[in-house]
């Protein structure tokens, strides 16, 4: 069974559990990850460190190791853009396989106030799961990035 803490706004982890957040992140996500500054911005976002609207991290414990880590950002909108968008989520490479990313998939949905959006690329495997928890495709993103 495993055991979860929700990190937000009003309730922040310390920053050696920021640290540790950051770390699990950038690790698990493997090739579907990004650089830690990234993952730290998008931290700060949630725990509105930064200016932002807001969010949350959800972050599940097995047998007192994290086993699976969930970024979300409230985006300010509503209707034509959902109000959240899960930036990351991430179980631990040991324990795949587990229901671990469904079960923190589940809980999110349950925890986020309005719908959520993510991005996903086509061939990464967790594709099934989004699917199989009621997340549809409903447009291709496409990207515009100027030059600095």
């Amino acid at each position: 069974m495993i055991q979860t803490k929700v990190f937000n706004p009003t309730k922040k982890p310390d920053l050696e559990e920021k640290k540790i957040l950051i770390n699990f992140l950038f690790e698990h996500l493997q090739e579907y990850g990004d650089p830690k500054s990234d993952i730290e911005k998008a931290i700060d976002y949630a725990l509105k460190e930064t200016t932002s609207f807001g969010g949350f991290i959800l972050v599940s414990y097995l047998e007192n190791e994290i086993s699976g880590v969930v970024v979300i950002n409230q985006t300010g909108m509503k209707d034509y853009i959902p109000e959240n968008i899960l930036v990351y989520i991430a179980t631990h490479k040991n324990h795949r396989g587990k229901g671990i990313g469904k079960e923190l998939l589940k809980k999110t949905i349950d925890i986020a106030k309005g719908n959520i959006a993510l991005h996903v690329e086509p061939e990464n495997p967790a594709k099934f799961l989004y699917e199989k928890v009621g997340f549809s495709s409903k447009y291709i993103e496409m990207r515009y990035k100027k030059e600095k």
